[in-house]
């Protein structure tokens, strides 16, 4: 009697092969939150330094009640990925607890976060490059081109063959920073001299709004925390399960990288330079300027420059599930072979290249708009928890309703105060696009 063996490679079990792991999910979703320690310590630093050393002396403080905001946001994108497996975030959430105009504001506000997140990561990772080599800074919008156009040719590969490739760049980045955190809280004093800073001029008084302006900038680092509750669809059965874990494992490496910099920066007194960055400084403190330091720099701009990645993972997955509430054009819905959609990932090159060519390349300009939109879907998603817990009662309901709405009343405050503070610096363009994208969809 002949049995017939149904193999991996043929029906739905060879889809899987095309879908994310724990680990690869890391790699391919979380490479924007990871990049963040290069300059979210680094934006809490340059608000705090106005007020001198007083100001400094709230570094740790300031992060801390980060890693608190990060802690809640990742326990409540680990209940959204078991309450909305369908992916999309604080889209699937708003729309289903909160209304369609709701999910809208939130699906537009995810929209040009990962548009921006692509243009910001690409021009950050040359940046970095070009402070290492001059010469190479008159071609800064080509690099950017080119660093954009490999990482989009990687994604229409397929996004579990980009986690393959992203994760050795991701492991000696977590790695190198996580060995510099351990060499410098064992060391008594600094192993190289670090930058003298100049002395300051013109500082300004110490006080509430000062402290919330370094919030509001540090939360920068939280951008792309909810890439993978956004893009459940793409990991491996059982895809709940391994996109929890995922977060899990997510929100506690950047908490403990984002805690151990701000420790040294207290530590060894460090104080922005101009030229050179806050890491970098951190580094030369707890390795010295020898092999060490190269490898965190070199692994940083490499990281920097795939952060998009983070982008190309979940963006093409909400923008399917748009398509599929008739909310963008269908094509969007549509998969080409190894599970990619080719619509989603060419939006998201074509957008952050004309965002590239019209800042020349330029990372300060973008940087201004980056948190805005994130925080509107921070906030829509823990509104959106709250009812639906107090929609269905489960068991324990309370507890995890708490938890969102301190979220919520987090976030919502963050928000507040990104938008009032970066609204001159072009914060005024997220603002008008919003609604427009809302209208168009």
């Amino acid at each position: 009697m002949t049995t017939t063996l149904i193999r991996p490679e043929n029906g739905t079990d060879r889809s899987e092969r095309h879908r994310l792991s724990v680990i690869g999910g890391l790699a391919a979703l979380s490479l924007d939150a990871m990049a963040s320690v290069a300059y979210g310590p680094e934006a809490i630093v340059i608000v705090l330094a106005v007020a001198g050393g007083a100001g400094l002396g709230f570094t740790v403080p300031v992060t801390l009640a980060i890693a608190v905001l990060l802690g809640v946001l990742t326990l409540s994108y680990r209940q959204v990925i078991a309450a909305f497996p369908d992916g999309g975030g604080a889209y699937g959430v708003s729309r289903t607890n909160l209304g369609r105009r709701a999910s809208l504001v939130a699906a537009a506000s995810l929209i040009v976060d990962y548009v921006l997140n692509v243009a910001v990561s690409v021009a950050a990772g040359v940046a970095a490059l070009t402070s290492a080599f001059p010469g190479l800074l008159p071609y800064t919008l080509w690099l950017c081109l080119g660093v954009l156009a490999l990482v989009t040719g990687v994604n229409l590969r397929g996004i579990a063959e980009s986690a393959r490739m992203f994760v050795v760049p991701t492991a000696i980045y977590v790695g190198a920073i996580l060995t510099v955190i351990a060499a410098g809280l064992f060391r008594s004093g600094p192993a190289a001299a670090v930058v003298a800073p100049d002395h300051a001029q013109n500082l300004q008084t110490f006080g509430i709004l000062l402290l919330l302006k370094a919030f509001a900038n540090g939360c920068a680092a939280l951008t792309g925390v909810e890439a993978i509750a956004n893009a459940v669809p793409s990991f491996r059965r059982p895809r709940v399960r391994r996109a929890q874990h995922a977060e899990i494992a997510l929100g506690g490496l950047l908490g403990v990288m984002l805690l151990g910099i701000a420790v040294l920066i207290g530590k060894f007194a460090i104080h922005p330079v101009d030229g050179v960055t806050v890491l970098s400084q951190v580094t030369t403190a707890a390795l010295g300027d020898g092999f060490g330091f190269y490898l965190v720099q070199f692994s940083t701009v490499v990281l920097l420059a795939l952060a998009a990645n983070t982008s190309f993972g979940g963006l093409p997955v909400l923008a399917q599930l748009l398509a599929k509430h008739n909310k963008l054009p269908h094509v969007f819905a549509l998969r080409a072979e190894r599970q990619v959609y080719h619509y989603g990932v060419g939006f998201l090159a074509i957008t952050a290249a004309l965002l590239l060519v019209i800042t020349d390349g330029d990372m300060n300009t973008l940087v201004p708009l980056f948190a805005i939109g994130v925080f509107v879907g921070f906030t829509l998603s823990q509104v959106g928890m709250v009812w639906h817990w107090r929609r269905n009662r489960p068991s324990g309901w309370r507890g995890k309703a708490t938890l969102n709405g301190l979220g919520a009343l987090l976030t919502g405050a963050a928000a507040i105060v990104v938008t009032t503070t970066k609204f001159g610096e072009g914060g005024w363009l997220i603002v008008v696009a919003l609604p427009v994208l809302v209208a168009a969809m």
